[in-house]
């Protein structure tokens, strides 16, 4: 059996609050064995007999769908594809040492080159990109206050949903599910 860890997007934010007992169960009624919930912000850890990610994002964006009344969009990513995004190299470190904030947005599909243009129009002082293969390195310069760019303008640019996390909890969960 292989780990996956699903980023779940629109988990305990705007008006949507559920308890990661309620997320468990979920993933439990679909057959996934040793499921644990990784802070109240939509990450599960699970195991799964299938290989098929884009499958598996289905099956449970349908099921949350069902229980929770509104879409939920599901990135998955495996133990190994994690630790490769913890490990990554998206800009210099002394960059990453005077920035405010390192966030990577997990995405579905790999951005084509127009959206990746079009992302990149939106850096500023304060905001930085960096894409690779379906994930998005916002390092942010300042407080993130401060920056005008956000999950819903990054969705708007590339045509595609997103979900957010900094790289403290990927580095974190990393650590913990290290295969």
């Amino acid at each position: 059996m292989s780990i996956y860890i699903a980023f779940l997007r629109a988990i305990n934010v705007g008006g949507h609050t559920v308890k990661m007992e309620t997320l468990r169960q979920q993933f439990q009624s679909l057959g996934f064995s040793n499921v644990e919930t990784f802070i109240a912000s939509g990450n599960v850890i699970f195991n799964a007999e299938s290989a098929e990610t884009g499958s598996l994002e289905t099956e449970i964006e349908q099921r949350l769908r069902e229980t929770l009344g509104y879409p939920v969009a599901t990135f998955i990513r495996t133990d190994i594809q994690l630790a490769e995004l913890a490990n990554y190299q998206a800009f210099p470190e002394d960059k990453i040492n005077a920035a405010q904030a390192l966030n990577i947005a997990f995405l579905s599909k790999n951005p084509d080159e127009r959206s990746k243009e079009k992302l990149m129009t939106l850096k500023t002082e304060i905001d930085d990109f960096h894409v690779h293969e379906r994930a998005i390195y916002w390092l942010c310069s300042k407080k993130q206050s401060e920056s005008t760019f956000s999950n819903a303008v990054l969705e708007k640019t590339l045509g595609q949903q997103s979900t957010l996390r900094g790289i403290q909890t990927i580095k974190k969960l990393a650590a913990k599910y290290a295969a």
